[in-house]
C-alpha cells in the first residue's frame, strides 16, 4: 500500500492512508459497520485503493453481504493481485458452495 498523505474529512489534518483505514477499522471492530462502510465507500470514491477495497469487503461480510463482499474483494483483487482481497474472495466462495443442498429439500 502506498502511505501518501490524505485531507481526513473529519479531523481536517493530513493523515496517511495506513492511519485512516487502521480508524475506519477500529470504528467497524466497535460495532459501527455501517458507520465504516460509508466512511469507506467516501474514502473510495476519492481514492480508490485496494486496501481501501478489501477493508469494505470485510464490512460486508460481516452484515453477511456477500454479494457486495465479492464485489469489493473482486475490486481491490484488479488494483492490486497480491491484495488479501484474493484469498477472501476465494474464502468466502468456498463458504457460499459449502452446503449440502439436499438439507433445504426436507
Amino acid at each position: 500500500m502506498k502511505n501518501k498523505l490524505y485531507l481526513c474529512g473529519w479531523t481536517n489534518k493530513f493523515i496517511t492512508m495506513t492511519e485512516t483505514l487502521k480508524k475506519i477499522k477500529e470504528q467497524m471492530d466497535c460495532g459501527d459497520v455501517k458507520g465504516a462502510i460509508e466512511q469507506l465507500n467516501q474514502l473510495i470514491q476519492q481514492h480508490p485503493e485496494a486496501d481501501a477495497y478489501y477493508l469494505r469487503g470485510n464490512a460486508y461480510r460481516k452484515l453477511g453481504n456477500w454479494q457486495e463482499a465479492l464485489n469489493s474483494y473482486q475490486e481491490a483483487t484488479a488494483l492490486d493481485p497480491e491484495s488479501p482481497a484474493a484469498e477472501a474472495r476465494n474464502m468466502v466462495m468456498d463458504i457460499l458452495n459449502f452446503y449440502n443442498k439436499d438439507m433445504f429439500n426436507q
